[in-house]
């Protein structure tokens, strides 16, 4: 089986078609596919350049001093590649080793605007020194993160369940349980490109053990290289290995998981592997209004990049394996954790932070708030049918908005809720195979009114 659809493609191309685009730093977690994909979208150029900076030869030559232009038709020769008329991609990957293709990327957009460059690498801002910074304005950036459920649906060859989904939502009420089925094996699986290449090779959901094994060993050992002092990269380590059993749970960073690890210490080891987008602490909000301005003074939800690796990890995957209704079986938390998951693998912006609304002293809690339009629209997770919908009722007494989220394992349904204080609003009921279409379902609802 060869490369899936990724969606970050199209961005790609997007970015491949603006006439003032600029050098293109691609972010993701290590293994989220970066190299792979440009790999692929490099097929679209009529010339391809591929360099490698943990390989010394390749890095050696953005080290030569010699201007911009000279280098060019040095590159393609250190390739033994000879160029062709038409367009060129330049691909740095690991850029994060050299400096002096950090530095190279702003005379890039100065000087030869015409050649598209893209740059990747891992943990990025964590070993770039004070002496290298990233070119401030002459660069893009682009996220990437593990498959979304449409991108595992591709993969699995269930294509016509895909065209199911681009319809209107309650077209897709016929298939909820063929549906529900593949987001179930996708929330054990997981969106990690190596897994779901093995999984639709094999079906075999055990046979993926190793992977996660040597992903997770991969992340533990990039620590070592990147973390300054042994007190910090002990901290790093013990979140790699403890952290994932509080997969969309609140947590005190203070003596996190029992660890007697101070509260900065801890603070800053999270904030190690946010920047390698190995996870996001979610902070609350208590404000219906926007902008949501996250409290980073309250206690934060742990919310980590890759469901299938929590779920090796916390070594609850024997549980929930052939069961159907696995989001009831499991702890609603994994269901936050799959639902953030998917909010976010519909964003390719970079530092957009993911909010929940907490309002202080009163003990209301809605899981998930984001902004469709002018609206800040509250986002409830229900694993179970029989949901309570107090805290939404709340959040909708406190906003002049009149749409509310559930996302369930029941069909699609929009039902007018009335609350306690007499406010009339639209709760639209959303299957978790829809979640990465919420932001169409919102927007459609805001401008037909129903």
């Amino acid at each position: 089986m060869g490369m899936f659809n990724r969606k970050v493609l199209k961005d790609m191309e997007v970015w491949k078609a603006d006439v003032h685009h600029k050098p293109l730093i691609l972010r993701g977690a290590r293994q989220v596919g970066k190299t792979t994909v440009v790999n692929e979208f490099g097929k679209s150029f009529d010339n391809y350049l591929y360099f490698n900076m943990e390989d010394q030869a390749h890095r050696r030559m953005f080290e030569l001093e010699v201007p911009l232009p000279d280098l060019i038709p040095l590159l393609f020769a250190s390739l033994g590649k000879e160029r062709h008329k038409g367009s060129t991609l330049i691909f740095i990957d690991e850029i994060q080793n050299s400096p002096k293709a950090i530095a190279l990327l702003r005379y890039f957009y100065e000087q030869l605007p015409q050649i598209f460059v893209i740059a990747a690498g891992s943990l990025l801002e964590n070993i770039v020194d004070v002496q290298v910074s990233f070119p401030v304005g002459r660069v893009q950036y682009l996220a990437m993160r593990p498959c979304t459920f449409y991108e595992f649906l591709g993969a699995m060859g269930e294509e016509h369940l895909l065209n199911i989904l681009s319809m209107n939502p309650s077209m897709t009420v016929p298939f909820h349980n063929q549906l529900m089925f593949w987001f179930n094996q996708y929330a054990i699986i997981g969106g990690m490109p190596e897994a779901v290449r093995k999984y639709a090779e094999k079906r075999d959901i055990l046979s993926l053990e190793s992977t996660y094994e040597t992903l997770i060993q991969s992340y533990k050992d990039d620590t070592e290289k990147y973390v300054r002092g042994k007190k910090l990269t002990d901290v790093v380590r013990f979140i790699l290995s403890y952290g994932w059993a509080f997969a969309g749970e609140t947590i005190t960073l203070g003596n996190f998981a029992n660890s007697g690890y101070k509260s900065r210490e801890v603070g800053d080891a999270f904030r190690i592997l946010e920047k390698a987008m190995l996870l996001e602490l979610v902070y609350p909000s208590s404000s219906p209004q926007q902008p949501i301005i996250p409290e980073m003074g309250r206690k934060p939800k742990l919310i980590w990049f890759d469901t299938g690796l929590v779920n090796y990890q916390a070594g609850i995957r024997s549980e929930i394996i052939g069961t159907t209704e696995t989001i009831d079986k499991w702890r609603g938390h994994i269901a936050e954790q799959i639902t953030a998951q998917e909010l976010l693998g519909t964003d390719c912006r970079i530092g957009h932070r993911r909010a929940f609304w907490a309002k202080p002293n009163n003990g209301a809690e809605v899981d998930f708030i984001i902004t469709s339009g002018a609206q800040v629209i509250p986002i409830e997770v229900k694993s179970g049918a029989n949901a309570h919908l107090r805290s939404l009722q709340v959040f909708m007494d406190t906003t002049d908005g009149d749409i509310a989220v559930r996302v369930w394992s029941q069909p699609f349904s929009i039902d007018t809720v009335v609350s306690p204080h007499g406010k009339a609003f639209r709760l639209v009921n959303i299957p978790f195979y829809m979640i990465g279409k919420i932001e169409k379902i919102l927007l459609h609802l805001q401008t037909k009114g129903e």
